[in-house]
């Protein structure tokens, strides 16, 4: 039976879900040129990567095992979300763009 705190589980191919997250939050700013809609997706996962990533992080550290997945789910969220933001600040702080009409 799988702890609750395992962070990975019992299977050893599985990635973190903070990978998963990150990952996915800092792939959407390379990979679509599209940011106003990016960044509607991009913030949530970013943020959700890094709460599950706090979350790992804080099991890998109880169990002693490796905590390189965690702060790398971590890493990512980070980034993205932090891309995310600072795209929000800018286009809310400059209301001359043509964006916002």
């Amino acid at each position: 039976m799988t702890h609750t705190d395992d962070p990975t589980g019992d299977r050893p191919g599985r990635r973190s879900l903070a990978v998963v997250f990150g990952g996915a939050s800092v792939a959407f700013w390379f990979c679509c040129p599209f940011w106003m809609l990016v960044r509607v997706l991009a913030l949530p996962l970013g943020l959700a990567g890094l709460v599950r990533g706090s979350i790992e992080y804080r099991a890998a550290s109880r169990q002693s095992t490796s905590r390189t997945e965690p702060l790398t789910g971590l890493v990512l969220s980070c980034l993205g979300t932090v891309a995310a933001a600072a795209y929000m600040i800018f286009v809310f702080t400059h209301p001359d763009l043509p964006i916002q009409e």
